[in-house]
């Protein structure tokens, strides 16, 4: 199977990571997606615990498709979490399968500091989306600028994001959660 490697902070996940899992699967651009919660961010974001974002993560899976999970390789990774270092991992522990990296037009501006770029852009063949606001691949479209800053800073602040995140998560996010994200931390 083609396996689109979707990672991110997922502090917490919401509708522009559903749509765009759905997006792949949909267009056929792979069989499945992964959901792969970053272990230790490697720009040294603050982030919830592993745990609640894998299952923030679960949740989001059952809510788009079969075709999406969640694998929580990072958590046992060494910190911090390189891309490259655990798509090589999942390629040495699913040998069947044929990874490609799936990320947001956000990210492009710091490719030139991820660990190792032009390896990830030559074995595991990056799948671009795009987002409101950041030029987009060319047929691609623009999912929404939606970010898991201002869904934590609605939270923190008592004021709805029920609009911006499904409600399986949101459901599952307590009054505990938001210790995590006070003041909220600036990362998507």
């Amino acid at each position: 199977m083609r396996i689109a490697i979707y990672g991110g902070s997922f502090n917490p996940p919401h509708l522009g990571h559903a749509l765009v899992a759905a997006w792949v699967v949909w267009t056929g651009r792979a069989d499945q997606v992964w959901l792969v919660p970053v272990g230790g961010h490697a720009f040294g974001k603050a982030q919830a615990p592993f745990a609640r974002r894998a299952r923030w993560c679960s949740l989001l899976a059952e809510t788009v498709s079969e075709h999406v999970r969640v694998e929580t390789i990072e958590e046992t990774l060494p910190k911090p979490s390189y891309t490259l270092n655990t798509l090589r991992a999942l390629q040495e522990r699913h040998p069947e399968h044929s990874f490609r990296l799936l990320l947001g037009a956000d990210n492009l501006p710091d490719l030139p500091r991820w660990h190792r770029w032009e390896e990830i852009a030559r074995d595991f063949e990056p799948l671009v989306v795009g987002r409101v606001g950041y030029a987009s691949p060319p047929d691609v479209p623009a999912f929404p600028g939606i970010s898991s800053t201002d869904v934590r800073a609605r939270l923190v602040e008592g004021r709805a994001a029920d609009a911006l995140v499904p409600k399986a998560v949101l459901d599952d996010v307590g009054p505990d959660d938001l210790v995590w994200w006070a003041p909220a931390q600036a990362d998507q």
